[in-house]
């Protein structure tokens, strides 16, 4: 039998019975528009995290105090830990370690802000000069703080752009002088607008030389030091050396490295694992459809045994009468499963456009898998009534009519 031929008997067939078609196929459609919905939405989500932690760049090193590793035996938990704090001298030796381009302190804490008889709550940054560069940050108008020594820094902050606007609507807040804990400060420049990251408002904040934040909060340590490296040159060699200048310094490694790109890694995972997982789930409907499929093909071989009968009367092979309900089978998925992809894609589409906080966006590779696991399952479920209607001797069939 030509495959022009079969086609063309396959297409007749499902013609016949639209009802019956449609029912099948809708099985497999409605599993297909759940996977492409839940990859969707979940490639959507990795997309998103790893957009909000690159805008600030991905050659970028996080030194924190304190090891995040367990070590010892069982004995060692009585033992007092002690932990050398990270020090602004840390955060400038740092500038030597190899293939390190800046290296920026920072220390972070809540302070009330006063300007006039206006008050207001935010978060407050002590950074270095370097905090820019650092994260890829820019200033909108005036400029960030200078390159002073940050133990004795000058009282000058900047303004990111919401408690700019809020403190001092239209008016240019260069050159006033505002109120953080009980210092006065002089604003040296406001910074773009960043919005919001993973529910941090990055523009309701002041930034403030990070010597003059450790006074305000009364602390020894950075809460971090961001360091920014080539990015020609090898991670873990940058990290090496972080850590071999941060040992001789403070006599152990009583501190934490996390490269930006190893942490992006992690989520990377993480993100690929929560979408096939989503995947899996949307395809338990497949199993559904394979099911309905199954159940349409069995009645149909009970309904059309004449029709049987009289194909291996004129000469059809048990192959051939196989192959038929195969075809048929096949067609079924893979039109639901096309349908599914459509109506799934269309939906995704109009999510994004009605929805624009929810990222979505299509996983073709996703997409092409689950047609190809539609017309496995669609395959899968017609072998055995394919088989049942090959088995099926001419005579007994022509008898039954």
């Amino acid at each position: 039998m030509r495959w022009a031929d079969l086609l063309r008997f396959t297409l007749t067939a499902l013609a016949a019975h639209r009802l019956r078609t449609a029912l099948s196929a809708l099985g497999i459609a409605i599993g297909i528009t759940a996977v492409i919905l839940l990859t969707s939405i979940g490639e959507g989500l990795h997309r998103f995290v790893i957009a909000e932690f690159t805008q600030f760049g991905t050659n970028l090193i996080g030194v924190t105090p304190g090891r995040t590793q367990t070590k010892g035996g069982m004995g060692s938990l009585g033992s007092i830990n002690t932990v050398r704090p990270l020090s602004i001298d840390d955060a400038v030796a740092l500038r030597q370690a190899p293939h390190v381009r800046m290296t920026n302190p920072m220390v972070q804490g809540n302070a009330e802000v006063e300007y006039g008889s206006l008050r207001r709550r935010v978060t407050l940054y002590g950074v270095g000069a370097g905090f820019t560069e650092a994260l890829s940050m820019r200033v909108a108008s005036g400029q960030f703080l200078p390159d002073d020594d940050q133990r004795a820094a000058r009282p000058l902050a900047v303004l990111g752009a919401r408690v700019a606007r809020e403190l001092f609507g239209a008016k240019s807040p260069l050159g006033a002088r505002i109120r953080v804990g009980a210092q006065r400060y002089r604003v040296v420049g406001v910074m773009e607008a960043k919005g919001q990251m993973l529910g941090f408002d990055l523009d309701d904040t002041v930034y403030i030389p990070a010597g003059r934040a450790l006074e305000l909060f009364n602390r020894e340590s950075l809460v971090e030091i961001e360091v920014t490296y080539d990015p020609a040159a090898q991670v873990a060699e940058v990290e090496a050396g972080i850590k071999r200048l941060l040992r001789a310094r403070h006599g152990a490694e009583d501190f934490t490295v996390t490269p930006q790109q190893k942490m992006l890694e992690v989520f990377g995972t993480v993100l690929d694992a929560v979408t096939f997982a989503v995947a899996a789930i949307g395809a338990v409907s497949l199993v559904v459809g394979g099911v309905g499929i199954l159940t349409i093909l069995t009645i149909a071989v009970s309904e059309r045994t004449a029709e049987i009968g009289l194909l291996r009367a004129v000469g059809a092979t048990h192959r051939q009468v196989l192959a038929l309900f195969l075809a048929e089978a096949t067609m079924l998925a893979a039109i639901g499963g096309l349908a599914g992809l459509l109506v799934g894609w269309l939906i995704a589409v109009v999510l994004d456009v009605l929805v624009p906080a929810l990222p979505v966006r299509t996983p073709w590779s996703y997409a092409v898998g689950a047609e190809v696991v539609a017309v496995v399952v669609g395959l899968a479920a017609g072998v055995l009534p394919a088989r049942r209607a090959a088995r099926l001797e001419p005579q007994q069939a022509l008898r039954s009519e």
